[in-house]
Parts: C-alpha cells; structure tokens; sequence
C-alpha cells in the first residue's frame, strides 16, 4: 500500500509538471504596440523582452524603444541589432531591452521544408505561404509565424536607427536611418509573421508579411525591405510552418 502511495504521488507530480508546460506553451500570435502609432510618432515602450525570455521555443522580431534598433528572437535566442560606429550593425544577445513594437509566438516544432517556386515580388511570395498553410491545415485567418532559411538571390535590408527629436516619419525614413544595404547569394534565416488583419498593426499597408533575419554574412540582423527567390540549384529557398 505504501509503495502504491508513492506511485500514484509520482504520477500526479508527473501530470502536474506536464500541465505547466503546457500552459506556458501558447502558440498564439501576440503583439505589442502597433505601427500606426510608431507613424505618428509614439515610440514609447510597449513591452520589455526580459519578461518574455523565459518561453520555451520563442520566435519574435520588432522594433526597439525609440526606434533604436531591430528585434529578431529565434528559438529563445536575441539578436537584437543596432547601429555602431561607420554605420556597421552591432548585434547585441541579450534580452535587456524594450520594445516599442512587438510580434511574438511559441513554436515548439516546425514542418518539413516547402520549397519555394520563384518570386521576385511581395504578392507572389504572400500567396506561396498561404498556400502552404492552407494544405497544412492552418487557419489563415489568424496570425501566424513562418521561417524561410536559404540563400536569397536578393535581400534588401536595415536597422532603424530613428534621429531623436525628428517627429516626421516615413516608411523610406525609417529604412535609411541607420544601417541599410542588399546582399546577394548569402544563407539567411527569416522570422517572419502572416496576417490579413493586421495592416498598420505590425505589417505595412501594402503587405499581409512582416520579416527579419540574421546571417553570418557580415555578422548583421534586422528588417527584411525586400526579398528575392530565383529557386535555381543551391539557391533554393526553404519555407517552414508551425507543425500542429
């Protein structure tokens, strides 16, 4: 009887620490802040990364308070990047810091790859992802994180690094504030998040996508501006989804 006692103690401890794991597991697409307000000129803080370090598998990307730089989480690793002297990229690993927008979700486990047909505009890529998502099962109605790992045939790119005191912003402003420039032909991984719903909030007006990366190349990591795929031999883009 006694030894029984100390299974069933066993086997509820066991449930119990499984049911918090789960309840730290929210797949669900969460943001903070919105580009409407960033346009208009609120920078302020919306969320401090430091609270979320502790997620299991997180995938984030954003944009620092005050405009000072870029987000990119990938599976609970920061890269967040800023400006450094000449112009260069620093990337700093660590989640000290605050965001004034956010996107952010838990993905524990991705599909096998998808490769990627030819694009060399945003609509093209947009309807490969859906697509996919729709024969993996994925609500499209809902926000979702994707990753593209590769070598792009283009990446256009920057790190915000938004002048203090300046209270006009652009879209072209923001890209050339800080550090910008292409690459070509380099490996790459992108975050990248998927919605319909949310133009203004954290994708631009023109576009259902929002996408960082980081690369070895140059040691650099920040926002997408544009993005190429010629789907040739050794340069075939990989797509990822959440497994469900």
């Amino acid at each position: 009887m006694k030894n029984f006692k100390i299974v069933a103690l066993l086997v509820t401890a066991i449930s119990c620490c499984n049911c918090n794991n789960k309840s730290t597991l929210d797949t669900s697409v969460k943001n903070k802040g919105a580009l409407m307000q960033l346009m208009s000129g609120n920078l302020k803080a919306t969320a401090s990364l430091d609270s979320l370090q502790t997620l299991p598998h997180l995938y984030a990307l954003g944009a620092l308070e005050n405009l000072k730089g870029e987000i990119q989480i990938f599976d609970g690793t920061s890269y967040v990047s800023k400006k450094k002297v000449f112009n260069k990229v620093q990337i700093q690993p660590t989640f000290d810091h605050k965001a004034s927008l956010l996107v952010y979700a838990q993905v524990p486990e991705w599909n096998d790859a998808i490769l990627l047909d030819k694009f060399t505009v945003n609509s093209q890529l947009e309807k490969q992802i859906k697509n996919a998502a729709l024969a993996n099962g994925i609500d499209v109605e809902q926000p979702f994180p994707f990753l593209i790992k590769g070598k792009p045939s283009l990446l256009s790119w920057h790190v915000i690094d938004w002048k203090d005191g300046d209270t006009v912003h652009t879209h072209k402003k923001h890209q050339e504030s800080g550090p910008h420039g292409t690459f070509e032909n380099e490996e790459v991984e992108i975050i990248g998040f998927y919605s319909e719903k949310h133009k203004a909030v954290f994708t631009h007006h023109t576009t259902f996508l929002h996408m960082h990366f980081k690369t070895d190349y140059e040691g650099i990591a920040g926002h997408v501006d544009a993005l190429f795929g010629e789907n040739v031999f050794g340069n075939q883009l990989e797509l990822y989804l959440p497994k469900s």
